[in-house]
């Protein structure tokens, strides 16, 4: 059975690639998208900055054909301006928007936004409703499971935001308390998947890091399908990875060092082409670790990779680091 949220068709059991602050912009959407995720979504985005034309949320809001489909993530304490950043994030004609419900980040939960809206259930439904309304697209929600170890209230929240109209759920297995320590519990989110009144897709998202941890929380937990989030990144080969597993029950060899500098460089030209030469080389610096990890003695190539800012320099680099390491790793 395929899973549908509205008319999207997403196939038997769709992967998603989590929304995520300084990382899934359109060049890295792109390598994602290569590697076969079904669905993206674009960084969260301050409805106060839709609002107020502020340039850094505006250009969040850049989708592209091929990343289709796509939802743009909005978030915000007040519910007229969410309804007014939803109608200026339907404009920019993505497949669904989708509601953050769950950043743990201070300067967002402190100011009413994100996950502190787990700490008042009726606001997050008055705001999710006028969302909704506000937009002809389907409209998803992503949170966690409460506020803290004492409030673990998203079984009540899956009801109530069904019932005003969201098309899917998305539960990160942690509270935020939490933030990201310990260890994601799902088993809350297959409670709610197994209530007979939950009829919207349940998405699982938290420590998803492996293959085989994908596999087999897709059987325990009963979800509709998973969302990944750190662990793509410097390895959007973790889609291809999960989706031949389900597909075959083989777990394919990770990428040679060859695959990762031409994915390495296919994100750089991506990010260039998307933010102009010199952001689109400093904005890459936060990833060449990440593409590298685990290459053993390549902290020298690490260093030179994020001081350079000269293209013809890191293109170079990224040919002797093709070229050495091969060597190395055979």
């Amino acid at each position: 059975m395929s899973v549908k949220i509205g008319n999207i068709d997403l196939g038997e059991f769709p992967l998603l690639l989590a929304p995520m602050e300084d990382v899934s912009d359109p060049p890295f959407r792109f390598v994602c998208k290569q590697n076969g995720v079904d669905m993206m979504y674009t960084e969260f985005i301050s409805s106060e900055g839709l609002i107020r034309d502020a340039a850094k949320s505006l250009q969040k809001l850049d989708i592209f054909e091929y990343e289709r489909p796509i939802g743009i993530q909005i978030f915000g304490s007040d519910i007229d301006t969410m309804r007014g950043a939803t109608q200026i994030a339907t404009r920019a004609n993505p497949d669904l928007i989708d509601i953050n419900y769950g950043c743990p980040v201070k300067n967002v939960a402190c100011r009413g936004a994100g996950a502190s809206l787990l700490q008042d259930i009726d606001k997050m439904v008055r705001m999710t409703k006028a969302v909704v309304e506000s937009t002809h697209l389907p409209v998803t929600v992503k949170t966690r499971l409460g506020w803290d170890d004492n409030t673990k209230n998203v079984y009540e929240v899956a009801e109530r935001l069904q019932d005003v109209g969201i098309k899917a759920l998305t539960i990160h297995g942690r509270t935020r308390a939490q933030m990201y320590k310990g260890h994601a519990d799902w088993t809350l989110i297959r409670e709610i998947k197994r209530n007979p009144r939950i009829q919207i897709p349940i998405f699982g998202n938290g420590d998803v890091d492996s293959v085989e941890k994908a596999a087999n929380w897709r059987l325990e937990y009963e979800v509709d399908g998973i969302m990944i989030g750190r662990a793509s990144i410097g390895y959007p080969w973790i889609f291809r990875e999960v989706k031949h597993f389900f597909k075959t029950g083989e777990i394919l060899p990770g990428p040679t060092i060859s695959e990762r500098v031409e994915v390495c460089r296919t994100h750089l030209e991506k990010s260039i082409a998307w933010k102009g030469p010199k952001t689109g080389i400093f904005e890459m610096r936060r990833h060449y670790a990440n593409y590298f990890k685990g290459i053993p003695n390549f902290k020298e190539y690490r260093m030179k990779l994020v001081s350079s800012d000269n293209l013809e320099t890191i293109f170079n680099l990224l040919d002797e680091i093709k070229l050495n390491f091969e060597i190395e790793m055979a």
